[in-house]
This record gives C-alpha cells, sequence and structure tokens, in this order.
C-alpha cells in the first residue's frame, strides 16, 4: 500500500526512477498470506482522498485511480478497499457525517463506481485472480522491467492451467503498436478497460479481444499487437 501510493504520487515523467517500488512486492508476496489493504488509514489526518493524491488533472487523477484498482485487484492477495473510494470521493473521509453519495451524479464518479463493480464482476468470475494467491505458480511477470513505458505486464494462472494477462499502464500516453509475449497462440478476451467510455474513458481498446500469433516475444512463444490506452489497466483472458 505504501510503496504503490508513494509511486503513484510523482507526475508520470518520474515514475520509471520509482517502478521497483510496483514490482518490489512480488520478492516477498508469498512469504504470508497478505490481504492488499486501501485502508481507513490512508484516507485520514490530513492525507487526503485518493483521488486527491493522484497528481494531474481531474481526468488524470480519475484515470490513475481506476488504473490502480485494477492493477491491485489483479496481484495476488485478497482485497480491502475503504468506503468512498469506490466511488472515488473527493474529500478526506469524516467520521461525523455520511459519504458524499451525491457525487455519483457526475460522471467521473459515476464511472468510478461502475468500474469497481466492473473490477469485481470479473474477478469473482475469472478463476486465475483468487484461485492461487498463495501458490507462486499462480503469478508469472511477462515484462516487469520497462520502467522507461510506466508499463506493467504479467500473468495470472488458475488450477486448471488456464491463463490471464494484464496489461497496466502508468503513463498517460496511449501505445496503440505494443507487443505482449503470451503463452498460448489464438484469441485473447478483453473483459476489463479502465479507459472505457463507460467509466470516464479515452475508449482507447482493442474492440473486445486480440488474436496472438506464434510470434516470440518476451520469451514466449506466441505474442499480440495490441491497443494500450493511457493511464489504464486491461485484462485479457485467454479464449482459446
Amino acid at each position: 500500500m505504501h510503496d504503490s501510493l508513494d509511486y503513484l504520487s510523482h507526475e508520470s515523467i518520474h515514475r520509471q526512477y520509482h517502478h521497483n517500488q510496483m514490482t518490489f512486492p512480488m520478492m516477498y508476496a508469498y512469504n504470508e498470506n497478505f490481504v492488499l489493504p486501501l485502508s481507513h488509514d490512508e484516507v485520514v489526518h490530513g492525507k487526503g482522498s485518493l483521488l486527491g493524491r493522484m497528481p494531474g488533472d481531474r481526468w488524470q487523477k480519475a484515470a490513475t485511480l481506476r488504473a490502480y484498482f485494477g492493477f491491485m485487484w489483479a496481484q495476488p492477495g485478497k482485497k480491502l478497499l475503504f468506503m468512498g473510494s469506490e466511488f472515488a470521493q473527493s474529500a478526506e473521509w469524516n467520521d461525523n457525517q455520511s459519504l458524499d453519495w451525491w457525487l455519483t451524479q457526475y460522471p467521473e464518479h459515476d464511472g468510478m463506481q461502475r468500474v469497481v463493480r466492473d473490477i469485481n464482476t470479473a474477478y469473482r468470475t475469472t478463476p486465475a485472480l483468487w484461485e492461487r494467491d498463495c501458490d507462486p505458480l499462480g503469478f508469472e511477470w511477462i515484462d516487469a522491467n520497462d520502467s522507461s513505458s510506466n508499463i506493467f505486464t504479467w500473468l495470472r494462472w488458475d488450477e486448471a492451467g488456464r491463463p490471464m494477462a494484464v496489461v497496466c499502464n502508468m503513463a498517460p500516453v496511449t501505445r496503440l503498436d505494443y507487443r505482449l509475449g503470451l503463452p498460448c497462440a489464438g484469441k485473447w478476451s478483453e473483459i476489463l478497460n479502465t479507459d472505457a467510455d463507460e467509466y470516464g474513458g479515452s475508449g482507447v481498446g482493442n474492440l473486445g479481444e486480440i488474436h496472438a500469433q506464434n510470434v516470440e516475444w518476451h520469451g514466449r512463444p506466441a505474442s499480440a499487437q495490441i491497443g494500450v490506452p493511457p493511464l489504464a489497466t486491461v485484462w485479457f483472458r485467454y479464449d482459446g
């Protein structure tokens, strides 16, 4: 929690120098059974809201937070999200008043609530995201070192050996010709894109699916040329 929020506090041009803050936790992820919290402690005592801690203009703040949720849910470990963050409450938590539910009338906050709903739905229906949380064989980096692009890519595997690929872009740059190494050729369905229009994103995507060819990349036997949206996380499920 602390490392990742510190990483996100930097302007995107400086994140390449803090890339390891997002990748280092996998060095010890299987020493214990971890919970990944975005907790009460992070939205009180002058720290502000999660949304307010993201750099950039309002669009970039919301996009970064959506991408962060997509990043976090796709990591091994159980998740905790403190109340109000699911619709990007702007103000710091105040135990003397209700949450600012009225904010959901605005597209920015309604979009955050929608993306959290859809992340939860995709999580529940994708065993690769939770079946092997405590098994090192359930996680595998595709490329942990693309710091110059602020991109993180990895695989999750379920107990039946079915993979899911994750691409997280923490730069406000669209990459329409990013080649992603994959373990299998064939169809991969885009089951989550935090940059989708309905979430308030820019709508950059892959029309619902990508097709991997037998072209080696990232040390993998197959790869696909994909569109990577700005400040977004995309999940691809292998459908063979």
